[in-house]
């Protein structure tokens, strides 16, 4: 069992690609270094395989954080989880469950302005976390560059004390912790330890 987030960038005519695409690109590396499996395409969209597919909605948030340090730019996501069918050359050549949910659903989220969405074979799991992902949104949507940005940051290092996390941004360590709070980043992080809690059980 793997995901597939499938992606793509909200209001990414309004602002130069020099400015997003080396953001987005350096998100997806660092997210997974194997650049088999990710993969940008039709200018402003993409995709992403993630062999963990309990640390999906977390990586979400982390390539959500990445592009709205950016103002005025976002992202809408569908996370597909499922199996693997089959191994192509490139992500967009594989194919399988996971592939197909995600697919599938970021049309869906076009439709609904929808940010954030989730399918997988176990329909009660998949309501469930689209309901708390709605609410989730309500936050990162309305995240500003300087929330995005700590956010990020935190992601990136996760073992640092908040001091730590300041000399990286070069602000007070109660700036810091405001950022943190408007963020809701404790919260989200909750979420995703009851997210990873409830995928690893669908695991075979």
């Amino acid at each position: 069992m793997i995901a597939v987030i499938t992606g793509d960038i909200i209001n990414s005519k309004s602002t130069q690609p020099s400015l997003w695409l080396p953001l987005l690109r350096q998100a997806l590396l660092t997210l997974e270094p194997n650049q088999s499996l990710w993969e940008l395409y039709r200018g402003d969209s993409f995709q992403i395989e993630i062999t963990l597919p309990e640390r999906s909605f977390i990586s979400a948030i982390y390539l959500k954080a990445c592009l709205k340090t950016l103002k005025n730019l976002d992202v809408r996501m569908a996370i597909g989880i499922g199996n693997k069918s089959y191994t192509g050359q490139t992500v967009s050549e594989s194919n399988g469950e996971a592939f197909q949910f995600s697919g599938e659903t970021l049309e869906g989220l076009k439709k609904n302005k929808i940010s954030l969405k989730l399918k997988c074979p176990n329909n009660q799991v998949t309501t469930h976390f689209n309901l708390f992902f709605k609410f989730a949104s309500l936050v990162m949507d309305n995240w500003t560059a300087n929330s995005a940005e700590v956010v990020k940051i935190y992601l990136e290092n996760p073992n640092a004390i908040q001091q730590e996390l300041a000399d990286m941004l070069h602000i007070s360590q109660d700036a810091v912790s405001k950022r943190i709070k408007r963020a809701h980043l404790d919260e989200l992080l909750e979420l995703n330890t009851l997210f990873e809690s409830e995928i690893n059980q669908l695991k075979p």
